[in-house]
């Protein structure tokens, strides 16, 4: 009967490590491949389309690294890439796109790209082959360097309304701490107060 017990017990370990090794492997064998989200703004048609790669693209197709996007006369697009940030191209673009999970660059061959949000400042090469980094709300053109749109009017960038809010609540959290610490509490627990306990 023990011999039995040993037995069971040394196939079930090699057979829990053999599923263990065969999961592992299969997760460790995933390519991880980062990705965006293309969206396209304005009217195409097949011969006025959004290009990725050279092939036409709609809204929704899945951007890959080292893709090329060409946007035609009156359209553009947004490429948005989770946490590493979302990025805009103007009418007549052409960009090439490089991306990990983290952070987005790549080579502007023609108009314009805008930076709507980054985790990282994104690394742009302009047709004179310097290297522009762009932070959030900035742009910059296949010939030129970046400059700031004058409609970012966040009140979070300088410090607005919301840092007085919180300034308020800790500031009134620790008035009422100071308040509750030296306040005269004379509370006189079982004073007066007649207990009476039944009797078995």
């Amino acid at each position: 009967m023990n011999s039995k017990l040993w037995i069971r017990k040394a196939l079930t370990t090699c057979l829990m490590t053999a599923i263990v090794a065969t999961y592992s492997m299969v997760a460790l064998a995933g390519t991880g491949r980062a990705a965006g989200e293309l969206m396209i703004t304005g009217t195409t048609n097949e011969a006025s389309a959004v290009t990725v790669n050279g092939e036409p693209a709609t809204s929704g197709r899945t951007i890959f690294s080292s893709s090329t996007i060409s946007t035609p006369e009156g359209v553009t697009a947004t490429v948005n890439f989770g946490k590493a940030g979302t990025i805009s191209f103007g009418p007549n673009s052409t960009f090439t796109v490089n991306f990990d999970g983290k952070s987005i660059g790549g080579d502007l061959t023609a108009g314009s790209i805008t930076v709507l949000s980054a985790a990282n400042n994104v690394g742009v090469k302009t047709l004179s082959g310097t290297v522009v980094q762009l932070g959030a709300g900035e742009t910059a053109t296949a010939g030129s360097v970046t400059a700031k749109q004058a409609d970012d009017d966040d009140d979070d960038d300088t410090g607005g309304p919301d840092w007085w809010v919180f300034a308020l609540i800790f500031g009134g959290a620790a008035v009422g701490v100071i308040w509750a610490a030296s306040a005269n509490n004379d509370a006189h627990l079982g004073s007066g107060a007649i207990t009476v306990s039944p009797v078995r």
